[in-house]
């Protein structure tokens, strides 16, 4: 049993240090970074954990039965609902209602309007009872679609899965009187920027009670993150770019210099400069505005961009570069660009005594389609900015055979896959928040993992700045 047990644990460091980061540059530059990382895994006995928390244990599959309960009878439903009536990010506002609603039948205090964004949302139990607190986001916002708005992410039932695990748990530690709160956190907008919600509630400290936070969201898998730092769609700069020129008539155009025409030339420049930046990299832009009239020359013309790259340090250049290509089209054209960098992702941290634990609890309700092996490091939440701060998870059992961003997926909520896979998130979710509040060295556990990584992103961040080197280009002769 033990050399089973030292089996584990081995297989578990060397694959999480193979996983740690996204890019060959990555591993190389910090891998005495991911050494000591795997030796903080090894230290904890990741599995071990998973063997004594996950055993059987009635008091937990009670809790878990009971969100089960409330997804079935009631949960699948608003989800549902929520899903034929979709709404984007920042005007959730029939979406929060409904939510915040249940909530407050549930003997939850709401304050909407948290962090200065009108469908942020905050509930707590009224008969919490101190720590630990526990954090449950809940997200509803739906995808922008050319032919309208539509949940082809699943965001619907993400706030539905949350409210049954957390009312599930604050139920049991009420009923038994025992110490600990549960606090619900609703996030708008988690596909838009501005602003980017959650790092604007981060902000304004709205999360600053939380001693972990969980979530879920669609999968076409049931898998969980390997440990380490980093974001499930990369480092972010949301970036806008406005062009400004004159305007004439057309047939007349020399009069006049014309942004839509500057806008298409630094398309054109992303495109030149694509064979200098690094593989990994994602520049991924729209134009939102680009004339009004085909017979007056655009004076006014904006593109928004989604610039990428797997970690903050590269990002930063490939920033430069893609910002150096808007102000080349400026000046090609005679027009003027202003620069807005309006929001940024970036990398949040992943525990394996959670992800593995919630793991095993995804498979133990049936979660379908198991990857065995972790996926890459991920912060539980979008933005990062929360999973760099407070220990979390982020729930994704199968709920779709359809990509995500999809109408097949959005097909999927409707239907079994979606739905069974809705309530083992559910279950799962409850079960994790159940452990955490009852042992508290498990607590202890997850602590020293997050802190821990938390301290080697310093090193592994300046360890990146040294392999980033620019080329040296001499002025002509």
């Amino acid at each position: 049993m033990r050399s089973l047990r030292l089996l584990a644990l081995l297989s578990l460091a060397a694959a999480s240090s193979l996983a740690a980061q996204d890019t060959p540059t990555e591993r190389e530059a910090a891998k005495d970074v991911l050494k000591k990382m795997a030796a903080l895994e090894q230290s904890l006995d990741v599995p071990g954990w998973v063997t004594k928390l996950t055993v059987a244990n009635p008091a937990r599959d009670q809790v878990a039965a009971r969100a089960k309960e409330l997804m079935d009878k009631e949960l699948l439903a608003m989800g549902d609902d929520l899903t034929r009536h979709p709404e984007i990010g920042f005007v959730e506002y029939e979406s929060v209602k409904k939510l915040t609603d249940y909530l407050k039948a549930h003997d939850f205090d709401v304050e909407i309007g948290v962090g200065g964004l009108k469908t942020a949302f905050i509930a707590r139990y009224k008969k919490n009872n101190g720590a630990p607190n526990l954090g449950v986001i809940l997200e509803y916002d739906a995808l922008r679609g050319t032919k309208g708005a539509f949940h082809g992410d699943q965001h619907s039932t993400q706030g539905p899965i949350g409210m049954a695990a957390g009312i599930a748990m604050a139920e049991y530690l009420t009923k038994n009187h025992l110490p600990g709160s549960v606090i619900m956190y609703g996030t708008p907008g988690e596909e838009m920027m501005p602003p980017a919600a959650k790092t604007q509630m981060f902000k304004a400290g709205v999360f600053k009670e939380a001693d972990i936070i969980v979530r879920s969201h669609s999968s076409v898998a049931t898998s969980r993150p390997a440990p380490g730092f980093g974001s499930c769609c990369m480092n972010i700069n949301g970036t806008k770019y406005t062009f400004s020129g004159a305007p004439a008539h057309q047939l007349t155009a020399w009069n006049g210099r014309n942004a839509l025409t500057a806008t298409i030339h630094f398309f054109d420049n992303i495109d030149g400069i694509r064979s200098n930046i690094r593989p990994e990299s994602r520049v991924q832009g729209i134009i939102t505005e680009g004339g009004a009239a085909p017979n007056v020359v655009p004076d006014h013309a904006v593109a928004d961009f989604y610039i990428r790259y797997p970690d903050a340090v590269y990002l930063e250049q490939l920033t430069k570069m893609v910002d150096d290509a808007a102000r080349a089209a400026a000046l090609g054209t005679g027009t003027k660009v202003k620069i807005d960098h309006y929001g940024e992702m970036r990398d949040g941290v992943s525990e394996a005594t959670l992800a593995e634990v919630g793991f095993a609890y995804l498979k133990k309700y049936g979660g379908t389609n198991v990857l065995s092996e972790p996926g890459k490091v991920q912060g539980f939440e979008e933005t990062g900015t929360v999973a760099s701060a407070v220990p979390g998870l982020g729930f994704s059992a199968q709920t779709s055979s359809a990509p995500n961003h999809t109408y097949e997926m959005l097909a999927d909520a409707l239907t079994d896959v979606g739905h069974k896979g809705f309530v083992i998130d559910a279950e799962a979710m409850a079960s994790l928040l159940f452990d955490f509040a009852t042992h508290p060295d498990y607590r202890a556990a997850v602590k020293k993992e997050f802190e821990g990584i938390h301290a080697l992103f310093g090193e592994y961040q300046e360890a990146l700045k040294k392999v980033y080197t620019l080329p040296v280009v001499p002025d002509p002769e």
